[in-house]
């Protein structure tokens, strides 16, 4: 049997917390779809600009999410393949419990 260490463990520990919010995951629930910018995911979401930037600073920090500038606006996507599969398995899941 294989125990993680502490460190590993604590890291794991934050790195849920940010699925922890509502708002975030509707971003990451919107992100999903395709790379979006802030008016984009404020428009969807009907969330102010300045909320929604607040939520991607925080994803961002996390790594859940990474930018691209395309001219004067900046996109923002899921970071890798991970993060879009922890998603899907979450909802999936959910969606069993509820049904």
């Amino acid at each position: 049997m294989k125990i993680h260490s502490k460190e590993l463990l604590y890291g794991l520990s934050e790195f849920f917390k940010i699925f922890g919010d509502q708002t975030r995951l509707r971003i990451l629930d919107a992100l999903l779809n395709k790379p979006l910018c802030v008016n984009e995911i404020s428009e969807i979401l009907n969330i102010s600009q300045s909320a929604i930037s607040h939520q991607l600073k925080n994803l961002r920090a996390s790594n859940l999410v990474k930018t691209e500038k395309i001219g004067k606006n900046v996109y923002y996507r899921i970071s890798d393949e991970h993060i879009k599969i922890i998603l899907e398995y979450g909802l999936e899941h959910i969606g069993e419990v509820i049904v």
